[in-house]
């Protein structure tokens, strides 16, 4: 697996070409099926679910307080269908493809859903 780049738009452009290729989405669930959540660093009043491209991306950061959780795969349809449109409801944020400092860019859902789109046409 190759690690993430220091380039937020690269990690971004991989993570919706891999994810397609792939036909799924990573998020962390823990025991009872809730799913990571993380504080916003832009508006600390809301929360972002962070997601990967790689189940391995995804597994680095299963480790310390975070030992909890598990990778999960999320299949695209239903990623684009409902997860993005039902977290704009929520006002949750996207994390993509966050560093194992969990670092990386956070996403209005429905931007990320513009984002996949545009590769799809």
């Amino acid at each position: 697996m190759q690690p993430l780049s220091e380039d937020l738009q690269e990690n971004l452009d991989r993570m919706i070409v891999e994810c397609l290729e792939n036909g799924c989405v990573w998020g962390l669930q823990d025991s009872q099926e809730n799913w990571a959540l993380v504080g916003s660093t832009d508006n600390e009043t809301i929360d972002v679910i962070p997601f990967w491209s790689d189940r391995e991306l995804a597994q680095a950061l299963c480790n310390g307080d975070w030992e909890i959780y598990k990778p999960v795969a999320i299949e695209m349809e239903e990623f684009l269908d409902d997860w993005l449109p039902g977290m704009h409801s929520d006002v949750l944020m996207v994390g993509v493809n966050w560093s194992e400092e969990l670092e990386g860019q956070e996403f209005e859902p429905l931007d990320l859903l513009e984002e996949f789109e545009a590769e799809l046409d």
